[in-house]
């Protein structure tokens, strides 16, 4: 089975899509309170594993740029 590298580009670029999905999801389903700011309830930590996700979804996706850019001046390099 050969697998190309923009098959793994685009895979990744679909799994970085669901990942931001996702927490974009639970980030706007994360209850706020009228007097969320200076309160002893508000948790920022809560919003962290989403935002991390956030993050690792957006250089999942300047990866997979990185390599079908690559292949494609390698298709031009042979052309």
């Amino acid at each position: 089975m050969n697998i190309s590298p923009s098959t793994s580009a685009l895979n990744l670029i679909s799994s970085a899509q669901q990942k931001t999905s996702e927490a974009a999801h639970e980030i706007a389903s994360y209850q706020v309170a009228d007097d969320e700011v200076g309160s002893s309830d508000f948790n920022s930590t809560d919003l962290v594993k989403p935002l991390l996700s956030l993050k690792e979804s957006e250089l999942e996706t300047s990866v997979a740029v990185k390599v079908l850019q690559a292949e494609n001046e390698r298709i031009d390099f042979f052309i």
